[in-house]
């Protein structure tokens, strides 16, 4: 497996906590978003990636785009230790937790809206700051509500093994905390965050221990 993505997008962020939980084996090929005006817009990966995003999983000749969508192809495929849990109802909460995440809070919030802020509608950066902190309150404001006292949450996001919702709570908290939002009226959400970072699985996934850090 080779997964292109980049060491601060979240997106790559995700998959590379799911394949880790996974115990596979992958590779890291770099996209830089920044440099010589993203290397994601470049022909060669177009070629592979249409939407000029991040990540991409190449799995032989196959490849695969959209965080969650390979998330679910890894599940299925190599499908142990789970990612989801065994009911639907419960299979339901957790992608519900997911998508929250993944679908309204982070594609407000991620690098080609904040530069199309700033660089075409022209707003300046205390206003960006505040698009960026309005969205991730509104967001996290559910979350917390959605986990706390609901008696699925355990010592993670649905019970006391991380899973899919976790995948995607880690990188929303370390880029809220880049941005520097309060984070203090979301202590289930803290609490959760801290039990993943504890794990080798997270840790080796972090922005910081990528080879483009």
């Amino acid at each position: 497996m080779k997964l292109f993505g980049y060491f601060r997008s979240s997106a790559a962020y995700r998959v590379r906590i799911a394949l880790n939980l996974k115990g596979l084996e992958w590779e890291s090929e770099s996209i830089h978003l920044t440099k010589d005006g993203g290397k994601q817009y470049e022909d060669k990966y177009r070629l592979i990636n249409p939407q000029a995003l991040v990540p991409t999983l190449q799995e032989e000749t196959t490849y695969l785009t959209q965080s969650l969508a390979i998330m679910e192809y890894i599940e299925e495929t190599y499908p142990e230790p789970p990612l989801l849990p065994g009911s639907s109802t419960a299979r339901a909460r957790v992608r519900a937790l997911a998508l929250s995440i993944a679908c309204d809070i982070h594609p407000l919030n991620n690098l080609r809206v904040l530069k199309y802020l700033t660089e075409t509608i022209g707003t300046d950066d205390g206003t960006r700051m505040s698009w960026y902190h309005h969205w991730i309150s509104t967001g996290l404001d559910a979350l917390e509500k959605m986990l706390a006292g609901h008696p699925d949450t355990g010592s993670f996001c649905h019970g006391d093994s991380p899973g899919f919702a976790d995948t995607c709570l880690v990188p929303q908290i370390f880029n809220a905390n880049r941005f520097d939002c309060d984070l203090t009226p979301y202590p289930t959400i803290l609490r959760i965050n801290k039990n993943c970072l504890e794990l080798d699985a997270f840790q080796a996934a972090s922005p910081d221990n990528q080879p483009d850090a």
